[in-house]
């Protein structure tokens, strides 16, 4: 695909469906079901006002179990265009400055955090002391230790810390899931994860290390690392990685272009993913077992996916992401519902370790051991 963002215009309103573990027949349930329609509505406060959060918001449009009841921005005209658009009264609606005082708004259960890489971390804190629940985009934070810091807030706080996750609700991909847990692929030997496009604007912020804290890795690679840990079913133990770069105007010093990397795992099973900005066309995940494959393309895209397996097509219904990411977060935090994928603060953690770790695998030249 040329971009995630080539999707922004191609979101559309569909039922829901969301598979838990807690719900032994949930496979067999029809599409337009969530696990608990007629709980209570989680009511959100989207922090951060750009393109991501318009999609989000957009999408809860859909949602049978969460709302947008508050907005936070530095913008004054996108909070008053945001609030009439979404019907947030000006009560609800707050500046970077004095959003703390949502700890007094009764009217907002969780803080949904759209801001650049940089900021999740001082943002989430800060909505943890407020005493509300968090939902920070991915990557988290820019390192491990970072992200470990917030999930400690969070839990000395007594509130929930998850991430924006959208592809641990994607129906192909749980059907993938389902597939390996039913053993239908045999023991899984090799996984392939390719996710990269051709970046635009020189100067948004993506490109800009204080804010994003790296490059490609940070933003699309994070797909191919976290589909590696949930298509194989298991943590890796080690990993080894390369960078290329073909353009050191475009991509400054430590603002990666292209990376690959690799990773064991502890039954003997491999992985092999490349990450970059400068390659087009690059959104496939492929999982090969003894017994069978499958294969996504495109994997992570806002959609549709497509998929196949040796069995043939994969054909549940597309349905938009983010609506089915958002009910199932409402069932998350509201009924303590336990997701097929994890999407916790820890989960977050496990990839920022990994990160770090294929950022210095690539300074070194050498193998560096993981321990998550």
């Amino acid at each position: 695909m040329n971009s995630r963002r080539d999707f922004l215009q191609k979101l559309t309103a569909s039922a829901i469906a969301i598979p838990f573990l807690s719900s032994a027949n949930a496979w067999d349930q029809p599409v337009n079901l969530v696990r608990n329609p007629d709980g209570p509505v989680l009511r959100v406060a989207l922090m951060g006002l750009g393109g991501y959060a318009s999609i989000v918001a957009k999408a809860m449009q859909d949602c049978k179990r969460a709302k947008i009841t508050g907005l936070i921005s530095g913008t004054p005209s996108k909070l008053s265009e945001w609030g009439t658009k979404y019907n947030v009264p000006e009560k609800s609606r707050y500046n970077y400055e004095n959003f703390d005082d949502i700890k007094n708004n009764p009217d907002i259960d969780v803080v949904y955090v759209t801001t650049p890489n940089a900021l999740h971390h001082d943002q989430v804190i800060r909505v943890a002391r407020a005493g509300k629940h968090a939902i920070s985009e991915k990557p988290m934070a820019l390192n491990a230790k970072e992200g470990q810091e917030m999930v400690d807030a969070c839990s000395e706080a007594g509130v929930k810390l998850l991430v924006g996750y959208r592809m641990h609700f994607e129906p192909k991909t749980l059907e993938v899931i389902r597939m390996r847990n039913a053993d239908e692929f045999g023991k899984i030997l090799f996984f392939q994860g390719l996710s990269g496009f051709r970046i635009g604007d020189p100067n948004q912020w993506r490109l800009n290390k204080a804010l994003a804290g790296g490059g490609s890795l940070m933003d699309i690679g994070i797909y191919s690392i976290n589909g590696a840990r949930y298509m194989v079913n298991e943590e890796p133990i080690w990993v080894t990685a390369q960078e290329t770069k073909t353009d050191t105007v475009k991509f400054k010093e430590g603002v990666d272009e292209t990376i690959q990397f690799q990773l064991g795992f502890p039954s003997g099973a491999v992985a092999s993913c490349l990450s970059t900005y400068n390659m087009n066309y690059l959104d496939r995940f492929f999982l090969n077992g003894e017994k069978g494959f499958a294969e996504l393309q495109p994997s992570t895209g806002y959609g549709p996916i497509k998929g196949r397996t040796n069995k043939g097509a994969l054909t549940q219904p597309h349905v938009t992401h983010q609506t089915l990411q958002m009910d199932a977060m409402a069932g998350i935090i509201l009924d303590g519902d336990s997701p097929v994928v994890a999407v916790d603060g820890a989960e977050g953690v496990k990839d920022l370790k990994i990160i770090d770790a294929i950022y210095a695998a690539c300074a070194s030249g050498k193998r560096h051991e993981l321990n998550l």
